[in-house]
């Protein structure tokens, strides 16, 4: 039998598995705060009296937010936005720690993906992140009060309707990542995110 090869380091592993906890905590209190109100916009203001450039097809869980339903669901508005927003937090500064880490050890060129799935997890880190961040700051008051990070986007409700459609792109991606990690070894490649090593012939 092959001895085992170290495939991730720990830090990496440790990014990972907090990115993948946060993320899921982001998508359950991101449908939530979807669900209070399931109408988007363009510009700096949108409501129930502005035309929405679209709307999600669910009924909401505010009886002011008018969704053609004759029901509202549970508002579970605010324990999602505290946890969104501390699980955001939280995420930042584990990409941030990822980002650090693998250009200080070249992770980012030495990894053995193929070219399509480096360009697509480099585009993730480097672009779909980023943008989930701009645009999360974007749509705070407090915040485009001290820097004015929502007029690239034309207001707060592009933002957020930005925000929303990379989230989409995000969950697409998970999507087809564990797809592929199902396809090439589910139990030989999560336990190499585990304990960080992987038999020689499987590398």
């Amino acid at each position: 039998m092959a001895n085992p090869i170290l495939r991730h380091t720990a830090t990496i592993r440790l990014t990972h598995w907090i990115a993948t906890i946060c993320f899921f905590t982001l998508l359950l209190s991101g449908i939530q705060l979807v669900i209070s109100h399931p109408r988007f916009y363009w510009g700096e203001t949108g409501n129930v009296n502005t035309a929405a450039l679209f709307q999600l097809p669910i009924p909401s869980s505010r009886a002011t937010v008018k969704t053609g339903y004759g029901f509202v669901l549970p508002d579970q508005n605010g324990w999602s936005r505290s946890l969104h927003f501390q699980s955001a937090w939280l995420v930042g500064f584990t990409g941030l720690l990822y980002v650090i880490h693998g250009l200080a050890t070249g992770h980012f060129r030495n990894n053995t993906y193929r070219r399509p799935q480096r360009l697509t997890y480099l585009a993730v880190v480097f672009v779909l992140f980023p943008l989930m961040i701009w645009t999360g700051l974007a749509m705070s008051p407090a915040v485009t009060a001290a820097v004015p990070l929502d007029v690239f986007w034309g207001g707060r409700q592009s933002a957020r309707t930005v925000h929303f459609l990379v989230t989409l792109w995000l969950v697409l991606f998970l999507a087809v990542h564990v797809l592929k990690v199902y396809g090439a070894g589910f139990r030989k490649l999560t336990g190499a995110m585990i304990t960080g090593r992987i038999p020689e012939e499987g590398r």
